[in-house]
């Protein structure tokens, strides 16, 4: 069930009108029913690995709470073997299986390929991670096990963010599951815009030039140097337009429901160092992998050698977590190996507008080529990717530059006044005879490019 499908919409004006005349318990009812069937119309048979993770780490927790120290960590490890476990066979098996043939074939050995179907449940990369920092938290001490499973639940599956994130902190999301939730006129206005900007990022920019990326990386030797150039552009419109629209659909409709999601972009690509790109890119994820990564692995204490080694250890986890191939793991690498060479040069005080404009030239050049190996679907295609672009022959289509013209316009439109203001609802304080007008518009737009119903990228993480 796509956000921006006739049924989602159905859908939400249902499970809304129905929830908000709820007391606490009936509304955790409909709301767990309605992520259910929401989860369950990707594909029935997965809800039973939803269900086991919530089981698992609902009693793990509470055996947390009441166990001695060694209990404790015991306890934990269940949880964390269950989840890892689960991740691990449903997302990598049939990766470490090629890597492990392409190996030993490369060393002379005859090795056998066997044929894995193991089909990729949607969301389990977001909801696994959610769940697992929810018992890391409370072997911590950081909060109480949760003694209500319906509570409990609802946290897990809540389905404005379940396939895709934000991959909220139990401390932050499950208290709002223990009292009723009616949002007001004010709420209701602003998640219904947030909402409308989302929808604008996902069709008017991300599908509209989705088409066209597809086409190069699809046979990237019969397109010139520009063409390549911009597709790569294209494509950092795509995920970004991609993501963020969902993460601000997700927020917008969880927000007119009661509940508040936390902000999941913070207008990345106006970032003049790699550092900064990272604060505000994917930062449900970014935060996870610091605070139960990065700080675990020993952060930055033990010296320079330890700091680094941790930084690229959890850069190169976090590209496999977005995907089972080397090419996701290159593209960590290239985020770390920047993030590292960004900390040796960094300079203190506040930087002049030259430094600032080529800060971000470099960042974004850095973020553009990380973004090939992320979209390529291995390192072949990657290289005639690149390798074209440095050729210096042929140029790009007038009609895809004027679609990657029109999907830049759109992007700088909504981000540039939203980034001015540090308000990502900065439209709502123009004048109403102006606001009107703009929000027409935006919803004429999704709804004439809507076409074919394209899915979000991050669903297949």
């Amino acid at each position: 069930m796509l956000f921006h499908s006739p049924v989602f919409f159905v859908f939400f004006a249902v499970v809304f009108a129905v929830h908000r005349g709820l007391g606490v318990r009936g509304q955790n009812a409909v709301a767990l029913l309605a992520s259910y069937v929401f989860f369950g119309w990707w594909d029935w048979r997965f809800l039973g690995l939803l269900w086991l993770s919530t089981g698992v780490d609902f009693l793990c927790a509470l055996r947390i709470e009441a166990a001695d120290a060694r209990a404790r960590r015991r306890w934990l490890w269940v949880s964390l073997a269950v989840n890892l476990g689960l991740l691990g066979f449903f997302k990598y098996a049939g990766f470490f299986v090629d890597s492990a043939v392409d190996l030993l074939t490369a060393l002379g050995f005859a090795a056998h390929r066997p044929t894995l179907a193991i089909v990729l449940p949607i969301g389990i990369s977001f909801y696994t991670f959610q769940t697992m920092a929810y018992t890391i938290d409370v072997y911590r001490g950081r909060l109480a096990a949760c003694r209500d499973p319906l509570r409990f639940a609802v946290y897990v599956a809540w389905f404005p963010q379940l396939v895709a994130g934000p991959i909220e902190r139990a401390t932050h999301l499950l208290p709002q599951f223990a009292k009723r939730r009616v949002a007001d006129g004010e709420a209701l206005a602003s998640g219904a815009v947030l909402m409308l900007i989302g929808y604008v990022r996902k069709v008017a920019i991300a599908d509209t030039v989705a088409p066209h990326v597809d086409a190069v990386f699809a046979n990237p030797a019969a397109h010139g140097s520009g063409a390549l150039a911009l597709c790569v552009l294209l494509f950092a419109l795509q995920i970004y337009g991609d993501f963020a629209g969902y993460s601000d659909i997700a927020r917008g409709a969880s927000r007119m429901m009661g509940v508040e999601l936390m902000e999941n972009f913070a207008h990345p690509y106006f970032a003049t160092d790699i550092t900064a790109f990272w604060r505000r890119w994917h930062i449900s994820l970014s935060s996870w992998l610091r605070d139960y990564l990065y700080i675990p692995l020993g952060g930055n204490r033990g010296g320079p050698w330890r700091t680094d080694r941790n930084l690229m250890l959890t850069m190169l986890l976090g590209g496999l977590w977005h995907g089972a191939g080397w090419n996701f793991v290159a593209w960590g690498g290239l985020h770390g190996l920047a993030l590292l060479m960004h900390k040796r040069v960094q300079r203190s005080g506040e930087a002049g507008r030259a430094r600032r404009v080529f800060g971000w030239l470099l960042t974004m050049a850095v973020v553009g080529l990380a973004w090939v190996f992320f979209r390529a679907a291995d390192f072949g295609q990657a290289w005639a990717v690149l390798s074209g672009i440095v050729a210096f022959e042929g140029g790009a289509a007038r009609r895809t530059l004027l679609i990657a013209a029109v999907a830049l316009f759109a992007l700088l439109f909504i981000d540039v006044p939203q980034a001015r203001a540090g308000d990502h609802l900065a439209l709502r304080r123009w004048p109403w005879w102006l606001r009107g007008p703009v929000y027409a518009g935006m919803a004429l737009a999704a709804v004439l490019l809507s076409g074919t119903e394209v899915p979000f990228l991050y669903f297949q993480f």
